[in-house]
This record gives structure tokens, sequence and C-alpha cells, in this order.
């Protein structure tokens, strides 16, 4: 079992920066692929990022390619989400989820453990 908890959402203006956070607590985090993924109201959860169990191979959706930075720290257990350049249209409750491989997946039905999530809005 993995515990997933978000942090670091907020209210940012249009072009500015959040840094999400999600601790890991359970079994070995460093095992565990990770990702990234967002939900708007009224729409399907989304791809964000996601990266491997050894932070080596790394995947963005499209939309945040370029201004999304995923990492991870597996002495800390903290998976973490760099938002630059941030936009109106990423408004959304952001997730972080854990996948029982070690390599990674854009598909949501493909992770094991979800967290709670945390509300990111941008404003224009």
């Amino acid at each position: 079992q993995v515990q997933l908890v978000e942090s670091g959402g907020g209210l940012v203006q249009a072009g500015g920066s959040l840094r999400l956070s999600c601790a890991a607590s359970g079994r070995t985090f460093s095992t565990y692929a990770m990702g990234w993924f967002r939900q708007a109201p009224g729409k399907e959860r989304e791809f964000v990022a996601a990266i491997s169990w050894s932070d080596d191979n790394t995947y963005y959706a499209d939309s945040v390619k370029g201004r999304f930075t995923i990492s991870r720290d597996n002495v800390k257990n903290t998976l973490y989400l760099q938002m630059n350049s941030l936009k109106p249209e990423d408004t959304a409750v952001y997730y972080c989820a854990a996948r029982g491989l070690r390599w990674s997946s854009v598909r949501p039905d493909e992770y094991d453990y979800w967290g709670r999530g945390t509300q990111v809005t941008v404003s224009s």
C-alpha cells in the first residue's frame, strides 16, 4: 500500500510558477513509476507527466511540454512537478499517482494509488 499526499497548489497569475509536491509513504517509493494527472471541472482526468522508477525516463503531455518538469527524490520519497509559464487552461485539480511497476504510463487506469489532489488556479 502507498499513501500519497499532494501539496503546493494555489492561485497564481498567468505566466507565474508553482511547484507541486507529492509525499509518499508506505511501501518502497523508489520501485514505483509515478505520474501527475489533472482534472478540470466537467472534463475527464488527463495525463500531465510521468517518470520511471529511476527518473531517467520522463514523459509529458504536449500541452505542458517545455513548461512543466517532473522529478523525484527517492531518498525523500517525494515527487515534484515544477510548473512554469502557467496558463489559465492549466487550472485543474492535480493528482499524483503511483504505478506498481518501474515503467510509467500515460493511462490513468494503469496506476494503482492516487492522492486526493491539490487545486491549481491560474488567473488571466
